[in-house]
């Protein structure tokens, strides 16, 4: 048995908050339309990505719905909202016309898992990505990241939260939510 911690591989992309989002550009879904969608279509505007494992599967459309029904709150808030998984986007097409009709945002079809891999998300033996939820600013800056296992949903309130928290350019205190006092140093 080997000693060494799990860490990253040589070579192995690390992204930090704080420093440049990986750039991707990837086949999507969206809205009945497929197209190439990057970082890039979405400079001067807040990103929200969120990676989840699979099509057709059950936790995942909670997530997605969630997304969905908060998507007007995230464009108030000059956010662009990008689903991705590892599915081609025949799947995607299938999937969310049948079940998923209320998605308007893109979703990219991660099939060569060049983007979940530069993420961080990949599961590499399974192919899939794991609940990864990713804020970047309209700078391209990846200012916040959190990652979920795979049988666990994420908090689309939080993520919301944490949004509107990082657009005070204030400090937020835990719980801290609109509305609410920021800490003055």
């Amino acid at each position: 048995m080997s000693s060494k911690w799990p860490g990253p591989e040589a070579g192995e992309i690390l992204i930090k908050v704080g420093r440049p989002a990986p750039d991707f550009s990837a086949e999507a879904y969206q809205a009945g339309k497929m197209s190439r969608v990057g970082l890039r279509d979405f400079q001067g505007k807040w990103v929200c990505l969120f990676f989840y494992p699979l099509d057709f599967t059950l936790v995942c459309p909670t997530e997605i719905r969630a997304f969905a029904a908060r998507e007007a709150e995230f464009r108030e808030h000059g956010c662009q909202i990008v689903g991705a998984s590892t599915d081609s986007t025949f799947a995607h097409k299938a999937w969310y016309e049948r079940d998923l009709p209320e998605v308007k945002f893109p979703v990219l079809a991660d099939s060569t898992h060049a983007v979940s891999r530069s993420y961080g998300v990949l599961v590499e033996e399974e192919g899939i990505a794991l609940r990864g939820t990713f804020l970047i600013d309209p700078k391209g800056v990846l200012q916040w990241m959190s990652v979920n296992a795979l049988g666990v949903g994420r908090s689309v309130d939080e993520v919301l939260r944490t949004l509107q928290a990082l657009q005070t350019g204030e400090l937020c205190g835990a719980e801290w939510r609109p509305g609410k006092p920021t800490i003055k140093a």
